[in-house]
């Protein structure tokens, strides 16, 4: 296993959190603001649950996520019975290769800068990877192509064309697409568009999953809840390795993720808090000398000093604030900095004026 990312910040922590007004956690996609209170309702109305749940989600999850879908990205055509919920999505990302069955010399083609889970389920399933640059074909003998707009790190949006010559690629090398969706209702400057929709996949999803978190939009990370959808055979496969295995979402989860899917304005008050944040640091950043680039969407700025990466995070801890080095995605990032917009109004505030002054 490579060396977990952030255990390499320790030293540039230790530096941000010296400031004498505190450190500003930039480095990391951790929600801050609170869970919309009919959310919690749901979970402690289901808290009392003493039997097993179902795998498979309840109906009622499965449908709010279908119509989710259809209210917020236009995705039709899906089947309630090809929804799984997912213990979050991380656990997803890293255990998916290994749940389709991908062997030891089979390839995981990646994007070239990626969410580095991408890369730990590969190597959990004992598979080769390919960095693929934008508009790269994945190679023969790929297996599993991971797709992800809008993108971690960068913020990139592929189009609805880009998305669908993508998937025609893996196609044609006989591979699985899984879709990382996590960011798709945070588009700043451009709407993404889902794997999901007919322009993308087609009338028929064949071989494509899309994965999606409540994580980001309903600051769910500590419930650890999200689902993937998409072809009904894929799912039914993966439906049946995750009931031996026992991956099972909580009820009381469950519950209050059916309601975060059928409520659209927590999504919205979410979305205007982070567009705000989002706004005041790319301008103090600007004001410092950076160059934002891409970050048409999702919950980061992908910013370069014209510097390594490294020497970026170092010249952001001496001012107490904490960001990713872009080396932490791939070997490209080596001249950006992922700047995350999961802190309070407080702490970005704090962090743009020490970049500013």
């Amino acid at each position: 296993m490579p060396e977990f990312p952030w255990d390499s910040l320790a030293s540039a922590g230790e530096l941000a959190r010296s400031h004498p007004d505190g450190v500003v956690n930039l480095s990391v996609g951790t929600p801050v603001d609170p869970v919309p209170p009919p959310l919690r309702d749901a979970l402690a109305a289901g808290s009392d649950s003493p039997g097993y749940p179902a795998t498979h989600g309840t109906p009622e999850l499965r449908s709010a996520a279908v119509e989710a879908l259809r209210r917020r990205h236009g995705v039709t055509g899906l089947d309630p019975e090809a929804v799984l919920p997912t213990i979050g999505s991380k656990e997803f990302v890293a255990w998916l290769p290994t749940l389709l069955g991908v062997r030891p010399g089979d390839v995981v083609a990646i994007p070239e800068l990626a969410y580095p889970t991408y890369e730990v389920g590969a190597r959990l399933a004992g598979a080769e990877i390919a960095r693929l640059a934008p508009g790269e074909a994945p190679p023969a003998g790929t297996a599993l192509v991971w797709l992800n707009s809008p993108s971690n790190p960068t913020g990139r949006v592929d189009g609805a064309a880009t998305l669908a010559e993508s998937v025609r690629a893996a196609r044609e090398v006989g591979a699985v697409v899984a879709s990382d969706e996590c960011y798709l209702d945070l588009g700043w400057r451009t709407e993404p568009v889902s794997v999901l929709d007919p322009r993308v996949a087609g009338e028929r999803p064949d071989g494509v999953l899309a994965v999606h978190s409540l994580s980001k939009t309903s600051n769910f990370a500590g419930y650890r809840a999200g689902f993937v959808t998409g072809d009904p055979r894929l799912v039914a496969n993966l439906l049946e390795v995750r009931k031996h295995a026992g991956m099972i979402m909580p009820r009381p989860v469950q519950e209050a993720m059916t309601v975060a899917l059928g409520d659209d304005e927590h999504v919205r008050e979410q979305y205007g808090r982070y567009r705000a944040r989002r706004e005041r640091l790319w301008g103090a950043l600007e004001t410092a000398g950076f160059r934002i680039d891409y970050s048409e969407a999702g919950l980061y700025l992908w910013a370069s000093g014209g510097a390594d990466a490294w020497s970026t995070v170092d010249w952001l801890a001496r001012r107490g604030i904490l960001a990713a080095p872009g080396t932490f995605y791939g070997p490209a990032g080596q001249q950006h900095v992922r700047v995350a917009l999961t802190a309070s109004d407080e702490r970005v505030e704090a962090a743009a004026r020490r970049l500013t002054g």
